[in-house]
């Protein structure tokens, strides 16, 4: 059924262009504009991301992008250098002093940080 059109994800922000900033500047991600305010992400060797406007935005709860690195505490001190700050969180995703979970084999080590609407990201290692 869905074999011959190409599956993405999209997502709100609530500014366009604090969004292309931070994509562009922070991820380091080739970011293309159209006219009616929508932003795509072009993700390398991956389908592309959709981003839209919306005035009422309020960020999902949960991951909406998750970013595979081959470091993870490279990745991290990266980010961290461009201003990021990572999510610290407790119990079975609990984080260390950086913000990342080390999953001890039990899963990929990741780390979850918010662009400027407050969606949650996160590198993590495949």
């Amino acid at each position: 059924m869905f074999k011959k059109e190409t599956i993405f994800s999209s997502y709100a922000v609530d500014n366009v262009e604090q969004a292309k900033e931070f994509y562009t500047t922070v991820l380091g991600l080739e970011v293309q504009e159209d006219p009616m305010g929508f932003m795509e992400l072009h993700i390398p060797g991956s389908n592309n991301v959709l981003l839209y406007p919306r005035d009422n935005h309020r960020p999902a709860p949960f991951t909406v992008l998750n970013l595979p690195v081959k470091d993870i505490d490279e990745a991290v001190n990266s980010l961290i250098e461009k201003g990021v700050r990572f999510e610290q969180y407790e119990g079975n995703i609990a984080t260390d002093p950086k913000g990342i979970c080390r999953a001890n084999g039990q899963g990929p080590d990741i780390a979850w940080f918010k662009d400027p609407a407050g969606n949650i990201l996160s590198v993590l290692v495949l």
